[in-house]
């Protein structure tokens, strides 16, 4: 089982998978009402990525408690504070049908040394992302992610709930590293795991572990392998799937996908297992699963995992009435975005959308990548289902973000049903490659 992730190349990689700002006064009326809240600051951070030298600045989303942690129904206060040098936005990667919270085609940008304040309703349980990379391409400094963890209202079976938010690092020789859209050249990679270079979970023989695996790499689609264990994925990109065994417990990630497994721990006490990660060129270790020498934490393995609770996404969809759309993804242009997108930092609500839908209809997007390189596609407002090839069906499972093999077309499929105006991101996964975004209009 484990040569399988050594000879993965990237094709395999990629073969496995109208609201307004707030007042000034709703934070007041929220903190009267009891909501709860998320701080958020933008600032300047370090984390140690060479053992022994001094620690690399970096930028980071950081929140005054760590790990929030939310249940579905709540109504959340969010205020977010920048302290860096620049401009920054609060990017989403999960949250459905919220115009408010929408980066550039509601919410501007925010200054820096500046405060901004909104509320966000929580309709879906599921692992959410936030960051601010929208228009981190070029920047000082790389920035790091934060996942948002929205709990079910039902209880769900398991002993823990860990995340798994893997990221990467391009270090100069002189231990600084640089952001996305810049050439990488004379730099090597360096990647983390909730912000370590090796992480080590403890766990305890037929403990049950529900693990949020989040691929946080600026670019890159990735494979993360688990030795030893069945990996029973149970939700995609913070919606609930027909459960089902990841072939060979291999996990493959686009980025800024989540993938909620339930893994029970089967090694005997005192024993490890590795977690790989496979970039495309090569497997390393990044994790341990280590088993307690303390006694079994029950006499056998829990049984098979009922699917989670739906959030109540469509459970058809119209595909033959729906609207069709042909759209090419932004390719690998070191000089800017490709006709018809634009670079974030120059987005203008003024550009014409890529489309229009009424509220409620089925909408087919037909996505072609004719760079010489993957690329990956990422939609806000909703999810959408990965379409069979003869267009007649569906894969068991909802995506927000999808990665397009070159020259490939994929179709995906989703219904309508958020009236606003929603963000496409399109990105090369490449590390100098540019984030491109388009915008589309559901009324």
């Amino acid at each position: 089982m484990a040569d399988r992730i050594s000879r993965l190349g990237r094709r395999e990689l990629m073969a496995g998978l109208g609201a307004v700002a707030l007042s000034q006064a709703m934070p007041r009326m929220a903190a009267a009402q009891g909501l709860p809240s998320l701080r958020l600051q933008a600032k300047a951070d370090v984390l140690a990525l060479r053992p022994g030298q001094p620690d690399t600045p970096i930028w980071s989303l950081q929140d005054a408690k760590p790990g929030p942690r939310f249940t579905r129904g709540d109504s959340v206060e969010i205020t977010l504070g920048n302290e860096l040098p620049v401009p920054t936005i609060l990017n989403w990667h999960g949250i459905e049908g919220v115009p408010a919270a929408e980066a550039l085609t509601v919410r501007t940008r925010l200054a820096s040394n500046a405060t901004e304040s909104l509320v966000i309703p929580l309709r879906h349980a599921g692992t959410l992302l936030c960051d601010v990379r929208l228009l981190g391409d070029g920047q000082a400094r790389p920035s790091r992610a934060l996942p948002l963890i929205v709990g079910e209202s039902e209880p769900v079976a398991v002993d823990r709930d860990e995340v798994f938010l893997v990221e990467d690092w391009r270090l100069r020789p002189d231990g600084s590293a640089i952001a996305p859209g810049i050439d990488p050249k004379d730099t090597v990679p360096v990647y983390t795991v909730n912000g370590l270079t090796m992480l080590d979970v403890p766990v305890r023989t037929h403990e049950r572990l529900r693990f949020r695996f989040i691929n946080g790499f600026q670019r890159n689609v990735i494979a993360i392998k688990m030795e030893k264990h069945d990996v029973r994925v149970m939700a995609l990109d913070g919606q609930p799937s027909e459960p089902f065994l990841a072939r060979d417990g291999t996990l493959v990630l686009a980025p800024g996908t989540r993938v909620d497994a339930f893994v029970d721990a089967t090694v005997p006490p005192g024993s490890t297992s590795s977690i790989l990660l496979h970039d495309g060129k090569a497997p390393r270790p990044i994790a341990r699963l280590v088993a307690s020498h303390e006694p079994p934490i029950r006499d056998a393995p829990l049984p098979v995992a009922a699917p989670l609770p739906s959030n109540g996404l469509p459970a058809r969809l119209d595909l033959k009435n729906a609207l069709r759309v042909d759209l090419t993804l932004s390719g690998r242009t070191l000089g800017g975005p490709s006709a018809d997108w634009a670079a974030p930092a120059s987005f203008a609500n003024s550009a014409a959308p890529a489309f229009r839908a009424g509220t409620g209809r089925t909408v087919v997007l037909a996505l072609t990548n004719r760079a010489d390189m993957p690329g990956v596609f990422h939609l806000h407002g909703h999810h959408f289902r990965l379409l069979d090839r003869l267009d007649d069906g569906w894969k068991p499972f909802w995506l927000d973000t999808l990665a397009v093999d070159a020259g490939q077309t994929q179709r995906i499929a989703f219904a309508a049903e958020n009236a606003g105006r929603w963000l496409m991101e399109s990105v090369a996964a490449d590390w100098a490659a540019p984030r491109s975004v388009r915008w589309y209009n559901v009324e």
